[in-house]
């Protein structure tokens, strides 16, 4: 069975207490960045525009590492939460909305889910079993044929979320395993030949999840990751892509503190990377060749900030 204290809260415990020692002048400029993309609605934008339940969700979670997650922002953000009613969702919209949710009643007692009846979490889990794919995954939408290593990992997520068990958790580890790859590392889907850096972390907080991560599979990981370390600092998202960003730098790295991988990656050239992407008035680039920030990023970068400390 999965840990009773849900992944997410224990990650964002984790980061909050790594990024307190980052000066205030540091933490205004990226939460003033933050804020700058809060639209009228409550909701946050990403570079397009307009308010989004992805962003919102990774903007709560900035804010949230950052210790800025304040009562005037969590009534807006309340406000936009409880206006989403849309009759096609995907599991990350499901993942984004309830997590958001959780943390505005956490943070500043606003309850989204006060107009809920009891039974609503057994509701939700039904509505999450429905993206169930054949192979014992789960895809992104009702319309995905295979499952996706990425959005079954966001769907347990939503389970622990909601204070339900997934159901047959014994397929879900089987659909991992049959992920893995000869170079050590996971595909997000099962045609794909190479590993890839964030599918492996999703397989690997997986099977951390359920107790079913062995010696050997560690092993692989590490070879994988090695693999996947830049020269520039960070990791990048496989071995076809010539250059590391913010995502991949991460989720590598959170992996490889997970696994206690020490030898995987170099805390002060992760540290220059991440401070390259940095922009003066706020915000995170996701790489180096990348011209803006987005909130996305910035709170990956801050994330592995928060790891690096």
């Amino acid at each position: 069975m999965p840990d009773a204290d849900p992944y997410l809260f224990r990650l964002g415990a984790r980061l909050t207490t790594g990024l307190a020692a980052l000066t205030a002048p540091r933490r205004e400029r990226h939460r003033a960045f933050i804020l700058s993309r809060q639209n009228a609605d409550g909701g946050f934008s990403g570079r397009e525009g307009g308010s989004d339940l992805y962003y919102t969700g990774f903007a709560v979670r900035g804010l949230a590492v950052l210790g800025q997650l304040d009562d005037s922002v969590c009534e807006r953000v309340a406000r936009f939460l409880g206006q989403q009613t849309r009759a096609q969702v995907t599991v990350i919209d499901l993942v984004s909305w309830l997590y958001s949710a959780l943390m505005v009643q956490t943070a500043g007692g606003f309850d989204v889910l006060a107009g809920f009846d009891r039974d609503w979490p057994g509701r939700l889990a039904l509505i999450l079993e429905s993206f169930r794919t054949r192979d014992g995954g789960y895809a992104k939408t009702h319309e995905g044929a295979a499952g996706s290593t990425y959005h079954s990992f966001l769907v347990a997520l939503c389970f622990e979320l909601i204070g339900q068990p997934l159901p047959e958790p014994r397929r879900l580890v089987q659909f991992v395993y049959d992920r893995q790859r000869d170079d050590g590392g996971f595909v997000e889907i099962h045609p794909m030949k190479k590993g890839g850096t964030n599918p492996t972390a999703a397989a690997v907080a997986l099977l951390r999840m359920f107790h079913t991560l062995d010696d050997e599979l560690c092993a692989d990981v590490r070879d994988f990751l090695h693999l996947v370390r830049s020269s520039a600092g960070g990791f990048q998202a496989n071995t076809r892509i010539p250059f590391a960003d913010g995502l991949s730098t991460f989720t590598g790295l959170l992996t490889a503190q997970d696994l206690r991988l020490d030898d995987t990656c170099d805390i002060d050239r992760t540290r220059q990377f991440i401070d390259r992407l940095e922009l003066p008035d706020g915000g995170f680039r996701g790489a180096e060749w990348d011209e803006n920030a987005d909130v996305e990023y910035t709170f990956y970068a801050l994330g592995t900030l928060g790891l690096l400390a």
